[in-house]
């Protein structure tokens, strides 16, 4: 009898497609997929995402019964019961989709999964955090996300907050509102587009005028415009550094992981910000935390597919 090999998929639901990878047990990808993300509501949209999986095993030709397990990252909170109460930019019924993942592959696990959770869950698989117990991942795009991973094992808590590091609150004396509503949250300050609010208002300070910016969150021009010496970039920068220096230390004293893992848009400027982000952490971190590795992430895009299909690996309990 030749052996019978089981495969996951991974689903990473965005708001303007589904992306997904089919994977053996030991993280090899595969094929990847994709389709529009339609409202996943009604059978019509179910059946969007189960004929992408379909086309995603037949470009690997992998039997749909050797699929053991379907893992779904969602941009919304999910609790540790994995019912699901809050959701955003997205029309998402989780527990009929997960039926209709049921009902075509019916010898899968599925699981569902905060997305940044997920991908965090990615880097441990098979990204940069690979070998690791515990690390923390931050997500820097045009909020500010997290995973929090300890043992092995990503924290979803209760009402599935674990891994919000971009709404803690920094600064109690801002006056400006966060997105969630409150008020001097980290994402404020070190997400995409809290670099280029505070760009704009050094170039007001200073009286000059900004560089030409594509959006509110076009972090790579200021980039570009402190490699141009711009000092108000410079100076965007480094309050982008201090504020999550500091929140990185304020995780270290509760978490102590073995690393965090920086991903999201903004990282691909690491290169810019790093030794600045590391000389800030040591200044506020406790004495014994201060040599904590702060790492770039290494699978981009794929780190949500990755992940989604790892924790439907640990769901099905390989």
């Amino acid at each position: 009898m030749p052996e019978t090999k089981n495969y996951y998929v991974g689903l990473d639901v965005g708001g303007t497609s589904v992306k997904m990878g089919l994977f053996t047990e030991d993280g090899e990808l595969l094929a990847k997929h994709s389709v529009p993300t339609p409202p996943l509501i009604d059978a019509a949209g179910y059946a969007a995402v189960t004929g992408g999986i379909e086309q995603l095993v037949g470009k690997a030709s992998v039997a749909i019964l050797d699929v053991k397990g379907i893992g779904a990252a969602i941009p919304c909170p999910v609790p540790a019961d994995g019912n699901v109460k809050l959701q955003a930019n997205i029309q998402l019924d989780v527990p009929g989709l997960s039926e209709a993942l049921l009902a075509r592959c019916r010898n899968a696990t599925v699981k569902v999964e905060n997305d940044a959770n997920a991908a965090a869950m990615g880097e441990l698989w098979a990204g940069s955090a690979r070998g690791n117990r515990s690390f923390v991942f931050v997500t820097l795009g045009t909020g500010v996300g997290g995973g929090v991973v300890i043992d092995g094992s990503v924290v979803s808590g209760v009402v599935g907050a674990g891994g919000e590091i971009g709404h803690m609150s920094m600064n109690p004396d801002e006056t400006r509102v966060c997105g969630c509503g409150g008020r001097g949250h980290l994402e404020q300050y070190a997400s995409a587009t809290g670099i280029v609010t505070s760009y704009k208002m050094e170039c007001a300070a200073r009286g000059v005028e900004p560089v030409e910016l594509t959006g509110t969150s076009d972090s790579r021009s200021v980039f570009e415009a402190a490699k141009n010496g711009d000092e108000a970039a410079w100076a965007a920068i480094d309050t982008m550094c201090d504020y999550l220096g500091r929140a990185l230390a304020l995780i270290s004293s509760v978490v102590d992981p073995e690393a965090f893992v920086l991903g999201g848009g903004t990282s691909n400027s690491s290169d810019m910000f790093m030794d600045r982000l590391v000389e800030r952490y040591k200044s506020y971190a406790l004495a014994v935390c201060t040599e904590t590795p702060i790492e770039v992430a290494s699978l981009g895009n794929d780190a949500g597919i990755f992940g989604a299909a790892y924790v439907a690996l640990q769901a099905a309990g390989k």
